[in-house]
């Protein structure tokens, strides 16, 4: 059995955070604005996941209401979320993902960030695909007063065996 989901997310570029992307820190003199750490990669493919489960999405699994959430690394929200496909029976089969920014380049970083979803997710880095684009200065992605990401996943059924 197959499962499939997809996940955006946007979070508004500000002076004085940090970039967090895809559990990685990208070299920038602005960051994500957010209650975690705000990496709208992992934020989009949390999403995708929970949307496969029907379970919702990342705002209610971790409100910005809640203390607990201040300032964590969304790769400790990933782990969760799996955790809720694996207890549901399900792990990544794959999964492919976007970032629209204009600057900062991504393509140096990308390999980390392939990396530490993989990890993050349980699976080999074969089956995680991350990928950036820009918006050729348009939208406010393209202006550079945010950053997106869009994220679809194939969660299959764990088989025993």
């Amino acid at each position: 059995m197959m499962r499939i989901g997809h996940g955006y997310d946007v979070h508004q570029l500000v002076a004085e955070r940090q970039l967090i992307l895809g559990g990685v820190e990208v070299p920038y003199s602005l960051g994500l604005l957010g209650h975690s750490d705000a990496d709208v990669l992992l934020h989009a493919i949390c999403d995708a996941i929970l949307g496969a489960l029907g379970a919702g999405d990342i705002g209610k699994h971790f409100p910005d209401s809640d203390p607990a959430y201040k300032g964590i690394s969304s790769l400790k929200l990933l782990r969760h979320v799996i955790s809720l496909a694996a207890e549901q029976g399900y792990t990544v089969g794959n999964l492919d993902s976007t970032v629209i920014a204009q600057r900062p380049k991504l393509a140096p970083y990308i390999g980390d960030m392939v990396d530490r979803i993989a990890v993050a997710c349980g699976v080999g880095a074969s089956r995680i695909n991350v990928k950036a684009t820009t918006t050729e200065e348009l939208g406010f992605e393209g202006r550079g007063e945010g950053i997106s990401a869009h994220a679809v996943v194939l969660l299959q059924a764990v088989t025993e065996g």
